[in-house]
């Protein structure tokens, strides 16, 4: 029988790699697009990441959401640190959300106060991405602007208190597979997974319109 963590990553293999194909992020990370692009999508982070950290803590205590609940995984401090690298000190008074970041943000935040296993299903789309394909995109960013390695700015890629991310990654699926809810509320929290990739692609899509590349 296919485990549950096996079942998410079948069941969302579509959306995650059209998310991955948006043309705002392979222009990112072709080098076609400058610092602003960057900064800008690292503004589009902060919203989803408020929206999943806020209600954290709440859900600390939830039999289903709350084995998720990991402070090592927190990025808002981390994305907070890349802002001011990116926009100086006053980056909050400019701070904005795209129609379709805060259609995301506000689902995320729908399923904290409401869904336990659907925020299971934003934390799971979120974190784990970061944990792989983001260390692409921190190494891209620190060759093709000349960030620090590591540093101010691409901050929100490095897990400092997760020294070993494949170990890791493997008892988040343990605990993704040990889930205690019915087969109803897994294919539930499946087609939350496909729709987080579906809002996730909605913002790349929107970047995209926002900073077309020069012919």
């Amino acid at each position: 029988m296919e485990s549950f963590s096996a079942l998410i990553r079948t069941a969302s293999h579509e959306q995650h790699r059209a998310a991955e194909a948006s043309t705002f992020l392979g222009d990112l990370l072709g080098g076609g697009l400058g610092v602003a692009a960057f900064a800008r999508y690292t503004e589009q982070l902060w919203f989803l990441y408020e929206a999943l950290e806020a209600g954290a803590g709440r859900l600390a205590s939830d039999p289903v959401a709350g084995p998720f609940v990991r402070p090592e995984l927190f990025r808002l401090a981390s994305l907070e640190r890349d802002l001011k690298h990116l926009r100086g000190p006053e980056w909050r008074s400019t701070l904005t959300a795209l129609p379709a970041t805060r259609a995301y943000a506000d689902r995320v935040r729908e399923c904290a106060a409401r869904w336990p296993g659907g925020y299971v299903a934003h934390h799971y789309t979120r974190y784990l991405g970061d944990l792989s394909g983001g260390q692409l995109i921190r190494d891209r960013a620190e060759r093709t602007w000349g960030f620090a390695k590591r540093g101010d700015g691409v901050r929100f890629y490095v897990f400092e208190r997760i020294p070993n991310p494949a170990a890791f990654k493997r008892g988040y699926r343990e605990t993704l597979d040990a889930l205690a809810v019915d087969d109803l509320e897994r294919q539930r929290i499946v087609a939350e997974c496909k729709a987080a990739f579906a809002l996730n692609a909605a913002v790349f899509g929107a970047l995209g319109e926002e900073f077309p590349l020069s012919a």
